[in-house]
């Protein structure tokens, strides 16, 4: 071998064993940048042997250096230059890893990621083990304690005991539990139950993960984690109590046996209507022991514990749970519980189709405790859901599940002297007119009432209905009854603060030519005239009609005042001035008032005439707003709560200026008129400067009087509903009490008076502000600007009987209006000097319309008829709305 092996350049020193360096060069590009096995030599060609110092010294070069000249190699490869770099040391943690370039340096190993998944599960089941050390179960029996709540008068008395208590709790043996009861919860919530440990730990991660973020809340997802968050936590939606309730129920599910903790969740959880436990559920919803329930009445009881608010066939807080939509949902969540045990095996397929065939198993009407009978449950009612509605956005929200455990000290703003006598008075009056024996009309009267300080919105009585054990609807608050022409203040309101569009403004071009009106201005007041738009134009109802608005009784009265058209309520004038100023403004103008916007109809032209149904309390609290000189401040009926000694809430006043004082003062002052010389002269006999509306609507469905004085604010009205029936609907009036019809200038408006009388006895006399000059005076489309022009007078003796403004668009043909038709004077038109056109509250009886027109209220309905005019687009009506909202 060492004959073929070449022999090394001769020389002496390093020098003369190097070959050219051009060569050397050249060599390495042809080798490719590493030197053949047959001659080696490093990065530079040196001849190996050369390099080293003979055959010996490069055969141990080899063998030690085989690393350096591979990382030359590599490196020679990778285009670097020069020797190769020592390798990096091996690490613990190889990250980003050695060896490797571009993305893949920053990719972690399967190794890395195992040893990271390990060592957070280890330190999870460390922090696990730790929490289960630290964290205790506490004591079910006082953390499940329930009280009662107590009530005070505004001056500071006790009103009322009560709440649910352990009145309204029964813990049973799970052996009293029915089998259905408990397979209808496990299949519906927790199907998993006798197999899990307690905890569904993804449903936890969702949970707490949703909450981080923001996004909706979410119970715990077991059984075990129900029980104990009603038995052992509060309800709040936090990630503290989230991650003790996990824990918590880890203990628990190994400590207790899988049937106790059912019977515990059974037996703390809340049905609705008051009752923690299934005992007290069976009972409120069937009158009965839990033990007796079929498995129809458990597959349902098992859905109120989903949401007894949403589920409770009876109704409950809220527009979105209406007895409707609430009936609605427990039929089906009751008939997907059913298929759910069909599902797991606990409910033959026969079984489930014999008890649906039997129909859903309708509770009965809930039953209230005897200590809220009279007016009293009302009251407790307002005050609980005040509270949970002023509380709602604060830092620390009361809601009615905290409430009915109890042990609140709640002071409203309720005066026991004028709630004994509202409830009095309105007996008095039921008493001497109303006979459902004698007369078949007299059946299903009802009567509501609320009496608001226009000072700062306390309510200080109302009339929810006879008896709040009996009559659960409370008719002082939203009831769906349209105003009528109780509304019409609204649409004055609006005209004199914002004015009538000018027909030849440059609305298209920019902001509309607005002129702010006078109560003298005048408008055409006779029957069927044509409704147009602020241009002019005739408005057409949906089918293309021309729309003719009708005066009650198609009564005429000729160019009148608005003054006058608002003493004695003619529809014409306020249905035209509405479309003038605009029904976004007439509508922003009752919301600026105090009414609640879920109350208001649709913005058809009849808007003005009153087809929304504000309750007593906003329209009391409205009318306040005029009493207190535009300044608005919403009802309210609780100061202060407090709880174990703490004051947890109390009332902040609030106010807003709705109208500046001019237009409230002028308001009051056409009501002034109302109340002296037009419709609502009964209440004359108060003693005192009042102001006040009377309304009637559509097909004597209901009648209103509100009033204020300067001190008290006061709605009455009247209707007829059965609400004991499946299909609810309001009832005509026309015969009850022995009438021909009721008007708001009859019984509400002596029921107004009467009461009035006494809640303000003692109070001084207060007279309201003179009415400051306002607007222009305007002609309305059709009204004639000739000052020789006289209106109408309906100018007579005042009668003892003042007849209402309003008669039925739909009365019989044989029972027609006995009442002369107005004569003319001689007095100016809207002269306010002039009182030719005083009638003494003896004028016709259709001098207004209150009759609804189409433009359903909250939700649809209720539709008004229009009488001649279209009827509009309206949706089916709430509980007697027909198509198109044309009640029936």
């Amino acid at each position: 071998m060492s004959g073929n092996r070449r022999k090394p350049p001769q020389g002496r020193g390093r020098r003369a064993a190097q070959p050219p360096p051009s060569s050397g060069r050249r060599a390495a590009q042809r080798g490719g940048g590493h030197t053949p096995a047959s001659n080696p030599g490093d990065a530079y060609g040196r001849s190996e042997p050369g390099a080293y110092g003979g055959r010996a010294a490069a055969r141990r070069a080899a063998q030690g250096g085989g690393r350096r000249r591979a990382a030359a190699a590599a490196n020679a490869q990778t285009g670097r230059r020069g020797r190769g770099r020592a390798p990096e040391r091996k690490r613990f943690i190889d990250y980003p890893r050695a060896g490797k370039y571009g993305v893949r340096r920053w990719l972690p190993s399967w190794k890395l990621l195992t040893g990271l998944c390990l060592g957070g599960l280890a330190l999870l089941v460390g922090l696990v083990g730790i929490g289960l050390l630290i964290v205790q179960v506490p004591n079910a029996k006082a953390a499940a304690q329930q009280q009662k709540n107590v009530y005070y008068w505004d001056d500071g008395t006790q009103m009322v005991v009560a709440g649910k208590g352990d009145r309204n709790r029964q813990v049973v043996d799970i052996k009293e539990i029915p089998a259905s009861m408990q397979w209808a919860v496990i299949a519906a919530e927790n199907e998993s139950f006798y197999q899990d440990s307690g905890v569904d730990p993804m449903g936890i991660v969702r949970a707490l993960g949703r909450m981080a973020m923001g996004g909706e809340t979410q119970s715990g997802s077991t059984i075990t984690q129900q029980y104990v968050k009603n038995t052992y936590l509060d309800q709040s939606q936090t990630i503290s109590r989230k991650v003790k309730e996990l824990l918590i129920s880890i203990k628990v599910d190994a400590k207790m046996e899988k049937k106790d903790i059912l019977a515990g969740y059974l037996n703390t959880g809340y049905y609705g209507r008051g009752a923690y436990g299934i005992q007290a559920a069976a009972q409120a919803y069937y009158g009965k022991d839990a033990v007796d329930l079929s498995a129809s009445q458990s597959a349902f009881l098992a859905a109120t514990l989903n949401g007894p608010n949403l589920y409770d066939p009876a109704g409950g807080i809220g527009s979105a749970a209406t007895k409707e939509k609430n009936l609605k949902r427990a039929e089906a969540r009751w008939s997907w519980t059913l298929d759910r045990e069909v599902a797991i095996g606990r409910m033959h397929k026969s079984t489930r189709d014999r008890i649906k065939a039997e129909g859903f198993p309708m509770p009965r009407e809930p039953q209230k405790a005897t200590e809220l009978k009279g007016q009293i449950g009302y009251l407790v009612d307002l005050a609980d859901n005040y509270v949970v509605s002023a509380t709602k956005d604060s830092s620390h929200p009361i809601t009615k599940r905290q409430l009915e455990l109890g042990g609140y000290r709640i002071h409203t703003t309720f005066n026991k002297k004028k709630i004994d006598q509202m409830e009095k008075t309105v007996a008095q009056v039921q008493k001497a007119n109303i006979d459902p024996k004698a007369r078949k009309r007299d059946k299903y009267v009802q009567f509501g009432g609320a009496s608001v300080r226009p000072s700062d919105g306390a309510i200080k009585a109302v009339y929810g209905g006879e008896n709040a054990i009996t009559h659960f609807t409370n008719n002082a608050d939203y009831t769906g009854v349209q105003v009528g022409s109780t509304f019409k203040p609204f649409v004055m309101a609006a005209a004199m603060r914002d004015g009538v569009r000018d027909p030849k403004g440059p609305v298209e071009q920019g902001p509309d030519t607005r002129t702010r009106v006078s109560p003298k201005s005048v408008y055409d007041g006779d029957n069927k005239v044509k409704l147009r738009d602020y241009n002019g134009t005739v408005w057409h109802d949906k089918d293309g009609k021309e729309w003719h608005q009708r005066n009650d009784g198609d009564e005429s009265y000729g160019d009148i005042s608005l003054r006058t058209a608002m003493q004695h309520s003619v529809n014409t004038p306020f249905i035209q001035l509405g479309m003038d100023v605009g029904l976004s403004k007439v509508k922003q103008a009752s919301l600026d008032a105090g009414v609640n916007e879920d109350s208001l109809a649709k913005t058809t032209p009849t808007f003005s005439l009153g087809t929304s149904a504000p309750s007593a309390i906003r329209m009391a609290s409205a009318y306040g707003t005029f009493a207190e000189d535009g300044t608005q401040t919403d009802p309210y009926s609780v100061t202060k709560v407090e709880r174990k000694g703490v004051q947890v809430y109390k009332h902040t006043k609030k106010t807003k200026n709705a109208f500046e004082p001019a237009v409230a003062h002028n308001v009051t002052n056409m009501l002034e008129t109302v109340v002296q010389k037009g419709t609502g002269t009964t209440a004359k006999a108060l003693g005192r400067p009042a102001a006040g509306k009377t309304g009637t609507t559509d097909d004597n469905r209901s009648a209103w009087f509100t009033g204020y004085t300067p001190q008290l604010s006061t709605s009455i009205g009247m209707w007829r509903v059965n609400d004991k029936a499946k299909s609810q609907r309001f009832l005509s009036m026309y015969g009850v009490g022995g009438e021909k019809q009721i008007h708001g200038a009859s019984f509400p408006a002596e029921i107004w008076t009467k009461y009035m009388k006494e809640a303000l006895e003692g109070t001084p006399v207060k007279s309201f502000p003179p009415p400051e000059p306002i607007g222009e005076k305007i002609y309305g489309d059709g009204a004639s600007p000739d000052p020789t022009h006289t209106e109408p007078s309906t100018d007579t003796t005042p009668s003892q009987d003042p007849t209402e403004e309003e008669s039925p668009s739909k009365e019989p043909s044989d029972e027609p209006s006995t009442t002369p038709p107005p004569s003319k004077t001689s007095c100016p038109p809207l002269d306010p000097s002039c009182d030719d056109d005083d009638d003494g509250g003896n004028k016709p009886p259709n001098g207004g319309s209150d009759n609804g027109g189409p433009g359903g209220g909250p939700g649809g309905g209720p539709g008004g008829d229009d009488g001649d005019t279209g009827d509009n687009d309206d949706g089916p009506g709430q509980w007697w709305g027909g198509p198109n909202g044309r009640r029936e």
